[in-house]
């Protein structure tokens, strides 16, 4: 088992979250594509809005599809407005 992995279950353990529920390779692909169209401070905290909007009841599938339309307008949108 690799030090992710010893991790994750670590987590899920002491927060009571059932680790059958997570879905790493969705979660690091949601980093890695933040870290790459916006920043790498982005990640961590783009992951746990997710986390936020999941447990509030926003299907995961909507929340990616929501947050992959925002990372792909991020780079054409003009900031010096």
């Amino acid at each position: 088992m690799d030090e992710l992995a010893k991790w994750t279950a670590a987590v899920c353990s002491d927060l009571g979250i059932d680790e059958a529920e997570l879905d790493r390779s969705l979660v690091l692909d949601i980093a890695r594509n933040v870290r790459r169209s916006v920043t790498g401070q982005a990640a961590p905290v783009t992951a746990y809005l997710v986390g936020i909007a999941v447990g509030q009841g926003l299907p995961p599938s909507e929340a990616v599809a929501r947050l992959a339309a925002l990372t792909n307008r991020w780079r054409g949108i003009d900031w010096s407005d």
